[in-house]
C-alpha cells in the first residue's frame, strides 16, 4: 500500500464505518456522544484483557516453574 493511499483508505474505512452503524444520519452532539461510548467501550474492553491476559500469564508461569521443579513455592500453593 502506497503512503499517499493510506489516509485515502482511513477516510474509506470511516465512511464504511459510518454507514455500517448509520451515524452518518446522526446530529453532530449525537455523533459525540456515541463516539465517546464506543471509545470508552473499547479502551475498558482493551483494559479488561490487558489485566486479565497478564494475571493468567503470571499463573501460568508460575504453575510451569512449580512443575519443572523450581522449589521458591509449592504446586498446591499455586492451584488454590
Amino acid at each position: 500500500m502506497d503512503v499517499k493511499s493510506t489516509p485515502r483508505y482511513l477516510y474509506w474505512l470511516f465512511c464504511q464505518f459510518e454507514l455500517i452503524t448509520c451515524s452518518y444520519l446522526m446530529e453532530p452532539w449525537e455523533k459525540v456522544l456515541f463516539y465517546s461510548f464506543n471509545l470508552a467501550m473499547l479502551g475498558l474492553l482493551l483494559y479488561t484483557t490487558y489485566v486479565c491476559l497478564a494475571f493468567h500469564a503470571s499463573s501460568a508461569f508460575q504453575l510451569l516453574c512449580s512443575f519443572l521443579g523450581n522449589p521458591r513455592e509449592n504446586a498446591l500453593s499455586v492451584v488454590k
